[in-house]
């Protein structure tokens, strides 16, 4: 099964996603270092806030290249709410900011109003299903979720992937889709949080772990 390292840069809740994957059967490894990163055997990307600030920490502690350069070698990547919004190209959220450029596409604020016009919340805070996405859930994370099964969210921005291969799954917010996973080859982002969202952010887990 090997080793998951969570990259400890400083923004998520790495502690909490440590537990849940510990949970899932992970032997789980928080750490900043390039060389424990480039030795993991699955890497798990977290993040809470704002994109432009997570994305700095990562820079500062030198550690885009070294994410890169995990992510050429094929192996499991997960990406978690920021995490994964750092796997697109760039993102709007105040100003302009690159992203690791894993998956083509861009971060934006969510619409502040449903398709009839009708304003709802932002941020979106909640447990929402997912729907299947233009890339098929068979053999990926999302395999043993059903359509009805909620994930937890908390976001005010989400990721906008110019492919539809790499949309995995998205989510209905007032009859507005949202991107809630995103996937290439062995690269996994999701918009939820599969720590908080019980046994089923537990299944998705195990999935991972089981790559």
């Amino acid at each position: 099964m090997g080793k998951t390292v969570i990259v400890d840069y400083g923004s998520g809740n790495v502690f909490s996603v440590s537990r849940a994957l510990d949970t899932a059967g992970a032997s789980v490894l928080l750490s900043a270092d390039p060389e424990e990163i480039a030795e993991a055997d699955r890497l798990v990307l977290p993040g809470v806030g704002a994109f432009g600030a997570a994305w700095g920490l990562l820079v500062n502690k030198n550690l885009v290249e070294p994410i890169l350069a995990y992510v050429e070698t094929g192996r499991p990547f997960l990406g978690i709410c920021v995490g994964m919004q750092m796997m697109m190209q760039r993102s709007e959220e105040f100003g302009d900011h690159p992203g690791l450029g894993l998956i083509e596409g861009t971060v934006s604020r969510i619409p502040e109003t449903g398709s009839d016009g009708t304003p709802h919340p932002v941020p979106r805070v909640g447990w929402y299903p997912m729907r299947r996405g233009g890339a098929p859930w068979d053999g990926t994370l999302l395999e043993t979720i059903g359509e009805d099964d909620a994930v937890y969210f908390v976001h005010s921005f989400a990721a906008r992937p110019a492919n539809a291969g790499n949309l995995l799954a998205d989510s209905d917010y007032n009859s507005q889709a949202i991107t809630a996973a995103v996937m290439r080859g062995n690269t996994v982002g999701v918009q939820f949080h599969p720590e908080k969202s019980g046994p089923v952010g537990l299944r998705i887990l195990e999935k991972f772990v089981n790559l």
